[in-house]
């Protein structure tokens, strides 16, 4: 079905991958499939990203692809989410970037995985803000959506895939870091390191964030302490 630029079409999925990690960007992805495509993505088996290995998403993600109208995509760089962050919360860029893809896609139907503790106050802001609601758009906001909407894992497999792809790239430019998160000790030991050393931190890394602040605040205070005999 071809539709006509004020049309709304298919059923869309909107997720992210890589809120929460020290470094590297987030990435959200939005994914449209014709609704007669639904029993097809079902067969797949689609899920939440984070159950599947690596070499299983990938493979997904170029099924999902095949199947797909179409999918957008925003990765948000350390830097962007710093500066960004200066003026609002996480949460506010998240639904920027989503209220973004699906301006552009422009769906019919809409499952968000909702970022906001009130997930029906997510999917009212972004209904709003991208003006999809007024057009009749049905908007199904809620939390763990990626684990019982065939559409939104997919939206969460490929914006996984995207981020690994991303963060690959970055370990032959900056060393392996790990995953980025704080929970990984290895990301843990990049960033201590670095602080250590006294070396600028480079733009991968959110300076902003608590799990960051908090190395260099306990560095700084072994310093004191070594300075003070």
């Amino acid at each position: 079905m071809v539709k006509t630029k004020t049309q709304l079409y298919g059923i869309c999925g909107v997720d992210e991958a890589g809120r929460g990690p020290m470094i590297g960007p987030m990435v959200i992805c939005g994914v449209v499939i014709d609704p007669d495509c639904i029993q097809e993505l079902q067969k797949l088996g689609t899920r939440d990203s984070k159950t599947l290995s690596p070499l299983r998403r990938t493979a997904l993600s170029k099924k999902i692809k095949k199947i797909a109208v179409a999918t957008r995509f925003r990765s948000i760089s350390a830097v962007d989410i710093d500066r960004r962050r200066k003026h609002t919360t996480l949460n506010e860029i998240e639904v920027d970037e989503f209220v973004s893809i699906l301006r552009e896609l422009k769906p019919k139907t809409i499952y968000l995985d909702a970022a906001d503790v009130k997930a029906d106050r997510f999917g009212r802001v972004i209904g709003e803000k991208s003006g999809l609601s007024v057009k009749g758009a049905v908007i199904i906001s809620e939390h763990k959506a990626d684990s019982r909407y065939p559409i939104v894992s997919a939206a969460s497999i490929l914006a996984k895939v995207e981020r690994d792809r991303i963060i690959s790239n970055l370990h032959e430019k900056y060393g392996d870091f790990g995953s980025g998160y704080p929970s990984d000790p290895k990301t843990v030991e990049f960033v201590r390191d670095l602080v250590r050393a006294n070396k600028k931190l480079p733009p991968i890394i959110r300076k902003s964030w608590d799990s960051v602040k908090r190395i260099i605040d306990d560095e700084s205070t072994k310093q004191a302490a070594l300075d003070s005999f």
